[in-house]
């Protein structure tokens, strides 16, 4: 653990992403330059037993972000996950608000790949709008960009063990997609840099390769011993397969963005930030298909 008396704090903290986030910065600075913002500290016992400090904080409330945000050196914005657009946007200009009025010094924006002007993704519009208003902030940022998560996939593997196929709807197009470890790792990294951020840089950090579907479809047979192939479905059947899951309609969207070739990108900002290599898909399914059992 190295000396650093920066203090750093953590928005969605409580998230798969953000409790990693914390994790990795407690190990690389120590708990008590950490700060983890939450929205009810109760709930945040796990960060708790960190020896991290907890604030709470509202998106909502300018004021009480302010003063959770006044003291600290950077701040790590992860976005909530609501799918709603305008409430992202609400959040982020109230956010930005109090960025601005704590005079936080860096600020790092955990964003997503999907941001180009033809993007069909329902939150494209929300990732293409916030670069260009920290641009315009007078705050010292760096943004990060997430490609596809890999961890989503393992909870798939009994069902696409009994579809026998993988059905996304992107074609022969190939994705890149990113652990949320190794995610977590790039974001904590990035944000001990000083070197690396402060200067509007912007970062994708994706695996060595993309996969189209039957290239991962093949990994998956390797890992699981059976054969899953590609049958894709139609963006309208996607849809409508995980509408009761609540957000069939965003998913469906996003994979239209990746059929269009878009979620393909790859480059080597992940060794540029951490200095070692991500985890490939082969390896990371291999370690994480026992907890799908």
């Amino acid at each position: 653990m190295k000396t650093d008396s920066q203090r750093y704090l953590v928005t969605g903290a409580t998230g798969h992403l953000g409790q990693r986030v914390v994790a990795d910065l407690v190990t690389t600075v120590g708990p008590t330059q950490v700060t983890a913002a939450v929205h009810t500290v109760a709930k945040a016992t796990a960060l708790q037993a960190q020896g991290v400090a907890l604030t709470a904080l509202d998106y909502a409330d300018v004021a009480g972000m302010t003063s959770a945000f006044t003291g600290q050196d950077v701040v790590i914005y992860i976005p909530s996950k609501t799918y709603d657009l305008q409430q992202r946007i609400n959040e982020f200009e109230n956010s930005l608000q109090a960025l601005q009025v704590a005079h936080v010094p860096s600020v790092i924006f955990v964003s997503f790949y999907a941001d180009q002007e033809n993007d069909p993704f329902t939150m494209a519009p929300y990732y293409a709008y916030v670069p260009r208003r920290l641009a315009s902030s007078g705050l010292h940022y760096a943004i990060i960009k997430n490609s596809l998560y890999a961890d989503p996939l393992v909870p798939y593997f009994s069902e696409l063990i009994q579809r026998r196929a993988l059905i996304y709807p992107v074609g022969q197009q190939a994705l890149t997609f990113i652990t949320q470890d190794d995610s977590a790792k790039a974001i904590a990294a990035l944000a001990t840099k000083s070197q690396l951020r402060d200067a509007g840089q912007v970062y994708t950090i994706t695996q060595e390769e993309s996969l189209t579907m039957p290239e991962l479809g093949r990994i998956m047979t390797t890992v699981t011993g059976r054969p899953i192939g590609y049958r894709p479905v139609t963006n309208e059947r996607f849809q409508q397969i995980y509408a009761a899951e609540g957000d069939g309609a965003e998913l469906a969207s996003m994979y239209a963005a990746a059929a269009l070739g878009l979620f393909n990108i790859v480059t080597d900002d992940f060794v540029k930030i951490t200095g070692h290599r991500p985890e490939n898909m082969s390896d990371f399914l291999s370690r994480s298909y026992p907890e799908s059992d």
